[in-house]
């Protein structure tokens, strides 16, 4: 096993500030369209599929390069779960899309990664564990230009990034999108950028139940996991992959996963779903919420490009449907 490295550093461009800036003026304009449409809601992640209550449960004897803030100790955590498709609209399930498996743990008050103090830690996964583009100017663009319509993504593809290069960036969204999804049961969800765990630098991973058969073609996935856990109790595993050198686990960089022989997963957790009715108020209550990966502890402070612009959009967002001061 190799060692984990406190060296990592972060590259911040000089406009990084004016970038984020206008990538918050687009989100906003196009939540604006979207709330028209759908009813005040999140720019992305619209729509909710399941609001869930569960526990984690911190492992004892972890390393101690593990044993900082959520994991500094063993114990169990009360856990708000909000699982989502990933898009600016409320669109069927069969439809391809990302999913969002959205955590938030409920911790003892700590140091905030926003200044202050926090109660929280959200943990912000999706069913991939890379991304296609390695910025997010490219994700902001095309979003926006999607939510156009017609030949407004294409346009705006081959427009700012020429043929060769936007037709490359264009399969990694399409395979990214068409990539089968197994179901919330039997799937993994990844953070896919970093975050700190006290000095060092970590991605996070959620393994599903073991033995859970795919959802396949399933036409409501909210349904799928509810008739799972009629059966009892679905228990994840939480793990966590820790930074060792740029060269092979690059902090700035999504669109290559970590490769497990350099830096093995680490199981720090157990999340325990128990079986549970569906309660409307509590998906009103987590539908309120807001689910933020800037929402934690300062041991727990998101890294990374894709990172610091979420903290900008992230507020513009919850700004625009009355969350946020």
């Amino acid at each position: 096993m190799t060692t984990p490295s406190t060296g990592w550093q972060e590259r911040i461009a000089p406009d990084e500030e004016a970038r984020f800036a206008e990538f918050g003026r687009a989100f906003a304009e196009l939540q604006q369209r979207k709330s028209a449409k759908y009813g005040p809601g999140r720019v992305l992640h619209r729509k909710q599929l399941l609001s869930l209550r569960a526990t984690l449960d911190v492992l004892p004897d972890l390393p101690a390069h593990a044993r900082h803030g959520a994991f500094a100790a063993p114990g169990r955590l009360d856990v708000s779960i909000r699982l989502s498709n990933g898009g600016t609209d409320k669109l069927k399930d069969l439809r391809p899309d990302l999913r969002g498996f959205a955590l938030k743990l409920h911790l003892p008050e700590g140091p905030g990664a926003l200044g202050g103090t926090t109660t929280v830690q959200d943990l912000l996964l999706i069913n991939r564990d890379r991304l296609p583009f390695p910025t997010s100017e490219f994700f902001v663009g095309l979003t926006v230009a999607g939510a156009k319509g017609g030949l407004a993504p294409l346009l705006f593809v081959f427009g700012n990034y020429g043929l060769i290069k936007g037709w490359r960036l264009l399969a990694g969204v399409l395979e990214m999108m068409r990539a089968p999804f197994h179901g919330f049961a039997a799937s993994p969800f990844f953070s896919v950028a970093p975050m700190t765990c006290g000095p060092y630098a970590v991605r996070v991973r959620l393994l599903p139940p073991a033995g859970q058969p795919p959802a396949a073609n399933a036409p409501d996935l909210g349904a799928d996991l509810m008739g799972r856990l009629r059966a009892g109790p679905l228990v994840y595993t939480l793990q966590l992959q820790f930074f060792v050198d740029e060269a092979r686990t690059p902090i700035e960089e999504v669109t290559v996963a970590w490769p497990d022989d350099v830096a093995p997963w680490l199981s720090v957790g157990t999340l325990t779903i128990p079986p549970q009715e569906e309660d409307p108020a509590f998906a009103a209550q987590v539908e309120a919420m807001t689910f933020d990966p800037w929402a934690g502890l300062m041991a727990h402070r998101p890294l990374g490009e894709v990172m610091r612009a979420r903290k900008v959009v992230y507020l513009v967002s919850q700004r625009g449907r009355g969350v946020a001061v």
